[in-house]
């Protein structure tokens, strides 16, 4: 069995003039991220992969959860390549997790995440909001040989307000 939490990286800043890669979190984006990794912290197994896109909005979200869920910072692996919208791209960077790892965290970007969300899970998301959380369990003993799943929970900042 593999299991794949994906997060959406909090709410960012357009304020600035700056790269699109570079873009921080606002306060908003901040403190929602506090709120959606304090609610989580029961649903993360104890041995898990943490991937997140070298983005700065989605490194500062995945820098929160880990303080708020209690992983160490340097246990975050960034890639590069997750820096997508494309969810075929996003598809194929989440098959190529190593097989010895049952559950990965990976924090990423819309458009990639909802499409592939509802191409994976079973319920349909219209669109997982900013600091979106979604957990899909996939009966599979290989990440490469992952198909339709089950998701087996979904919260977004708003639940929790």
């Amino acid at each position: 069995m593999k299991q794949l939490f994906l997060v959406r990286h909090a709410k960012s800043s357009w304020g600035a003039p700056l790269r699109d890669v570079d873009r921080p979190l606002t306060s908003r984006g901040i403190q929602d991220a506090h709120l959606v990794s304090s609610h989580i912290g029961n649903q993360i197994p104890k041995s898990f992969l943490v991937w997140s896109s070298i983005a700065k909005r989605a490194s500062e979200t995945a820098i929160i959860f880990a303080q708020n869920i209690s992983f160490p910072l340097e246990s975050i692996i960034f890639k590069e390549e997750l820096y997508t919208f494309d969810e075929k791209k996003l598809e194929r960077i989440i098959k190529s997790c190593p097989g010895n790892y049952d559950n990965l965290i990976l924090f990423g970007h819309n458009e990639a995440i909802t499409n592939f969300v509802n191409k994976f899970g079973d319920i349909f998301i219209d669109n997982v909001s900013t600091c979106g959380f979604v957990n899909i369990i996939f009966d599979n003993n290989s990440w490469n040989d992952i198909e339709k799943g089950v998701t087996k929970k979904v919260i977004f900042p708003s639940d929790l307000k």
